[in-house]
């Protein structure tokens, strides 16, 4: 297997600096379990760790290398085992606010080509969720493609409508509904993925990605959780990142079932997955319009007049209000542990000086 077949496009050829140096090459990372990091080379699987240097200067977990990244490694034992000594740059990252109330990203996976939004064609089918993914997406440059499971359990015309809901967010996204267990739209999916390019597969808890990627790839190879029977959700059972190379040569990465969706620096994506909003405001009286009470806001006049869909706006606003209030948390968290740094620096200097 060559390093291409991985995606190690000609971008990221031009990013990497071997620096004359025969001791060191690229690998890339398919697996990371806590501490544990698995990295895929031209010849095989190698386990690998940080180096001390790596480890020391991380400022923040964006800069710890997560699944898809490129890095520049050393080999050890006959090429059994690698250090890492670099993060090469990344063409894309996924990523997201952590779960509860930490103001820091958790890095889902990088340099993403394709991201298949799932969600289930039933009665956990959601707009507002899909909106969120979409924006996370949106904001890495990364093509969505929103796949519906199970429509083996609704009816044709329940299909349709759902179809309709997410054309009518007014972009032109690709959109396949498929059943794991009939089989139906599998071929669709499988077409869509190209060999060499990298795709990720992000939705909830329950929505069939283990089963879906257990029927990408022709065999039972991944555990699944059981199925209710009353509504058709399973659990979602992956508990770390991963990627698989498939037949055709294409890059899946599956995730884990994300229960809490929120992002931290997320404008573009929010402006990307709402553009009709966008297209308004670019008629508002003011320019700072907020869209909330404004005189000769555009936006409101569109929502009022019907012309706009008032949930799909509230649910804009809701995002805005989260993404501003992460975004200012944020700052204030890094501004704080800069300053502490600088006191701790501050006073060993002193310690030192009065040795």
């Amino acid at each position: 297997m060559k390093l291409e077949d991985l995606g190690f496009n000609s971008w990221f050829q031009k990013k990497y600096n071997p620096n004359n140096d025969d001791e060191y090459s690229p690998a890339r990372v398919i697996a990371v379990d806590k501490n544990r990091i698995l990295l895929r080379n031209e010849e095989s699987e190698v386990s690998a760790e940080l180096t001390g240097k790596l480890l020391f200067e991380a400022d923040s977990s964006l800069d710890y290398p997560t699944v898809g990244d490129w890095v520049k490694v050393q080999y050890f034992d006959e090429g059994t085992f690698a250090i890492v000594h670099e993060i090469l740059p990344r063409m894309s990252l996924l990523k997201r606010k952590m779960a509860g109330g930490s103001i820091e990203n958790q890095l889902i996976a990088a340099n993403i080509d394709t991201a298949f939004i799932m969600q289930t064609s039933g009665s956990d089918f959601n707009i507002a969720r899909l909106e969120r993914y979409l924006t996370m997406v949106n904001e890495s440059n990364i093509e969505p493609v929103i796949l519906l499971s199970k429509v083996d359990l609704v009816s044709e015309e329940n299909i349709e409508k759902k179809v309709l809901n997410i054309k009518n967010l007014k972009h032109d996204y690709l959109v396949i509904p498929f059943s794991n267990k009939t089989k139906l739209g599998l071929d669709a999916i499988r077409s869509a993925i190209k060999s060499a390019k990298t795709y990720c597969l992000i939705g909830s808890s329950g929505v069939g990605k283990t089963t879906l990627i257990n029927n990408l790839i022709g065999r039972d190879l991944y555990s699944t959780g059981h199925v209710r029977e009353k509504d058709g959700k399973g659990k979602h059972v992956t508990t770390r990142r991963q990627m698989i190379i498939l037949e055709n040569g294409g890059l899946l990465i599956d995730t884990p079932g994300m229960r809490e969706l929120a992002s931290i620096d997320a404008q573009t994506g929010l402006d990307d997955t709402f553009k009709d909003i966008s297209i308004f405001a670019g008629n508002c009286k003011f320019r700072d319009c907020t869209h909330t009470s404004e005189p000769g806001c555009a936006v409101l006049e569109a929502v009022e007049n019907g012309t706009l869909d008032k949930k799909h706006f509230q649910n804009y606003l809701k995002l805005r209000k989260e993404i501003e209030y992460n975004e200012m948390s944020y700052r204030d968290k890094r501004k704080k542990d800069r300053d502490t740094g600088k006191l701790y620096k501050r006073i060993l200097k002193e310690i030192i000086k009065d040795v």
